[in-house]
C-alpha cells in the first residue's frame, strides 16, 4: 500500500472520526509510543527534555516521556498549560509516574538543555497557521541554540513553526535531526526548503481504518514494488518493432545535445526505434539513434507520417519558437506525446489528449499558470493538480521530489539524487516517459513510472559520480535501474 500525504483539513477530519469513534486516546497513546521508541532506538541511554504545548502535539509528548521513562531514559518535561483534553488527562498519567513538568520558558529550556542529549519537540503539530508568537518564537530560539551546542533534536510530526501545508519558510522554526511524522506525509516534510528542517523523516502510521485515510489523503507515494509491477516485460519473441517506436523532435541551433539526451533516454529505457526528427545538425550520441534533419519540420513530419506514425513522441526539446505550432499539429494526431521545454506553452491548454504527458519544471509550469514561480514551489501539490486539470492527461512537475498528476489524483516520488541538478536531466526524463508510452504504458503509469525510473538511475549514478554525474550518467544507469524496480514486484504486465 502506498504511504500517503495529508493537508491540515485531513488530519483534522482523520481526527475528528476517531474521536467519534472515542479512539483518539489509543491514537495518542500510539503516537507517543511510536515517538519514544525512534528516540530510544535512535539515542539509546540518552538523557531527553520534552517540550510539550498546549494542544494535542504536547499530548504526545506527555505520552513519549511516559514511554521514554519506562525504557530507563533520564528526563524531564517543560510544558505550557494544558488546552487539549486529552494532554491534560496524559499530563496526569504522566504525573503517576512521579514526572511534573516544569513552566515551558526560553530560559528553562536553555538551562535544562545543557543536561540533555536529546531534546524532543511536541510544540506544535499540523493544525499551526505561521507566525509563531513572540514567547514561542523565543522557545523555538533556545531549542535551536541548545542543538547547534551539541543536544540533537526529535520533532513530533513536524518541527514547530512550520505550516505543514507549505513547503516556504514563513519565519522561524525547530530545526529537528529527526522528525516522527505520524498516519502519513505533509507537504511541508517532503519539499525544500521546509524538509531542509526536517532532518531525517520517519513515519509512523497508526491503525486507523484505511478507507478514512483514503478519504482525506491528498496524494500518495507509490513504493517501489508498486512502480516496478508497472513496468512491461516482453515476451521472448520480441524485436524491435514491438518494443515500441519513439520519434523525438526538438533540437534547434544552440540547443541541439537537448534531442540528443532525449532519443538517448528512450533507447536505454527500451525502446525499439527512435528517430530524432530536427532542423538542426543533432549530435551523434549514439549509433542505435537514427537522425533526420529537415529544412521544413512541419512539412517533413507530414510526410513521415504518411509512412505510419510512432507509438510515441516527445517534442519540444530545444525545438525553439516554431515549437507551439509543431505541438497543434503533432497533437491533432491523437498519439500518445511527452511535451517539455519549449512545448511547454499557456495556449496549448485544452489541445492535449489523455496520452499526453506535460513535464514543467516550476518556472515552466509558473508560466503556464500565469503565476510567479514562487508560487508553484509553494504547493507544488495545488500546482501540479491544477496543471492537469487545465492541460488534461498526465503532468510531471519536475523536482526533488516531483509530483505526477493524473485523472485520479497526485503522487509524490521518491528518490533521486542531488547531483541530478545539472542540464540535461529533464530532456532524460522526457525521453524515458516516451519510451514506456510507446511499450504500451498509459500516460499516468509512464509518468509514475518514468519519474521513479529515472530518479532510480541518478541514485545509482550518484554512488559513482557525486555531485559531478551529468545527463548521460544517468542514461547509462537506466537498465540497472530497471532491474532495481522488476525485482521489487514480483509481476509486471506483459506485452
Amino acid at each position: 500500500m502506498p504511504e500517503q500525504v495529508f493537508s491540515p483539513a485531513g488530519v483534522r477530519a482523520v481526527d475528528a472520526r476517531l474521536a467519534a469513534a472515542d479512539l483518539l486516546d489509543l491514537a495518542m497513546e500510539e503516537a507517543g509510543r511510536a515517538v519514544a521508541e525512534a528516540v530510544h532506538l535512535r539515542f539509546p541511554g540518552s538523557r531527553a527534555l520534552l517540550l510539550a504545548g498546549g494542544g494535542a502535539n504536547g499530548g504526545d509528548a506527555y505520552v513519549a516521556a511516559r514511554h521514554l521513562a519506562a525504557l530507563g531514559h533520564p528526563l524531564g518535561v517543560l510544558a505550557a498549560p494544558a488546552s487539549h483534553p486529552l494532554t491534560r488527562l496524559n499530563r496526569r498519567r504522566l504525573a503517576a509516574f512521579g514526572i511534573r513538568p516544569g513552566p515551558l520558558t526560553p530560559q528553562a529550556v536553555t538551562r535544562r538543555s545543557r543536561e540533555a542529549d536529546v531534546l524532543v519537540d511536541g510544540l506544535l503539530g499540523t493544525g499551526f497557521t505561521p507566525p509563531l508568537r513572540p514567547a514561542l518564537s523565543a522557545v523555538v530560539e533556545a531549542v535551536n541554540a541548545a542543538r547547534a551546542g551539541g543536544a540533537r533534536v526529535v520533532a513530533i510530526d513536524l518541527p514547530s513553526g512550520l505550516d505543514a501545508a507549505r513547503a516556504d519558510i514563513p519565519g522561524e522554526s525547530v530545526r529537528a535531526d529527526l522528525t516522527v511524522t505520524l498516519t502519513g506525509w505533509k507537504t511541508a516534510l517532503l519539499f525544500g526548503p521546509t524538509a531542509h528542517r526536517a532532518g531525517e523523516v520517519g513515519l509512523a502510521p497508526l491503525r486507523v481504518p484505511g478507507e478514512w485515510l483514503e478519504e482525506q489523503a491528498l496524494a500518495t507515494r507509490p513504493t517501489d514494488a508498486e512502480v516496478g509491477g508497472l513496468l512491461p516485460v516482453r515476451f521472448p519473441d520480441a524485436h524491435k518493432g514491438t518494443a515500441g517506436r519513439v520519434w523525438v523532435v526538438g533540437g534547434h541551433p544552440g540547443t541541439v545535445g537537448a534531442a540528443a539526451l532525449a532519443g538517448l533516454g528512450a533507447l536505454r529505457a527500451g525502446a525499439g526505434l527512435v528517430t530524432i526528427h530536427s532542423e538542426a545538425a543533432v549530435p551523434l550520441v549514439t549509433p542505435e539513434l537514427m537522425i533526420r534533419q529537415h529544412r521544413d519540420l512541419a512539412r517533413a513530419l507530414e510526410e513521415a507520417r504518411a509512412g505510419g506514425l510512432p507509438d510515441a513522441l516527445c517534442l519540444g526539446m530545444g525545438l525553439g519558437p516554431q515549437a507551439a505550432a509543431l505541438a497543434r499539429q503533432v497533437l491533432a494526431w491523437q498519439v500518445k506525446t511527452v511535451l517539455d521545454a519549449d512545448a511547454l506553452q499557456p495556449e496549448l491548454a485544452g489541445a492535449g489528449h489523455d496520452g499526453c504527458v506535460w513535464t514543467p519544471h516550476p518556472g515552466e509550469a509558473a508560466r503556464l499558470l500565469g503565476v510567479r514561480t514562487e508560487e508553484v514551489t509553494r504547493d507544488p501539490l495545488t500546482a501540479a493538480r491544477t496543471l492537469q486539470e487545465r492541460f488534461g492527461g498526465a503532468v510531471v512537475l519536475k523536482g526533488g521530489p516531483s509530483v505526477v498528476a493524473h485523472a485520479g489524483g497526485l503522487s509524490v516520488s521518491r528518490g533521486g539524487h542531488p547531483g541530478m541538478a545539472s542540464a540535461g536531466m529533464g530532456d532524460t526524463l522526457s525521453g524515458v516517459i516516451a519510451a514506456l508510452l510507446g511499450q504500451g504504458l498509459t500516460a499516468e503509469d509512464a509518468a509514475l513510472a518514468g519519474v521513479r525510473l529515472h530518479a532510480r538511475a541518478g541514485e545509482r549514478a550518484g554512488e559513482r559520480h557525486g555531485y559531478g554525474l551529468i545527463a548521460t550518467d544517468v542514461s547509462g544507469e537506466l537498465g540497472g535501474a530497471w532491474l532495481d524496480l522488476r525485482a521489487a514486484a514480483p509481476r509486471g504486465m506483459v506485452i
